[in-house]
């Protein structure tokens, strides 16, 4: 960054850095990080083991399941459905979880800005 960006900042009583080092800054995170992780895992390994599979399994992908719908097409939705239910989740566990301790973050940060 240069001298004249530097410059441009907004001066700020709170030493942001120093924040993201606290203790219940760090737990916010790490809590994030224990549901997001493993769920992002998950879901990389289970595309990716469909793109796979469509591409070198393909009479697997092809076996029929009922009428003319074969275990492709149902995976391939499952891909859809996967997807709501890891945002769904998501958002759940954000909403008890994650909000009510950053909004008490938030409020800290105010009241040092406030000082």
């Amino acid at each position: 960054m240069s001298e004249a960006t530097k410059d441009a900042l907004p001066k700020s009583a709170i030493d942001y850095e120093a924040f993201e080092k606290s203790p219940r800054f760090l737990a916010l995170k790490r809590t994030r990080n224990t549901f997001v992780v493993p769920l992002a895992i998950f879901f990389l390994v289970w595309y990716f083991a469909y793109v796979l599979a469509a591409a070198y399994l393909p009479e697997f992908m092809a076996t029929p399941v009922f009428g003319r719908i074969n275990l492709g097409l149902l995976l391939g939705l499952a891909q859809f459905v996967t997807t709501f239910v890891i945002t769904m989740s998501y958002v759940t566990f954000a909403n008890r979880k994650i909000d009510p301790r950053t909004e008490e973050l938030r409020l800290e940060l105010e009241r040092m800005e406030q000082q």
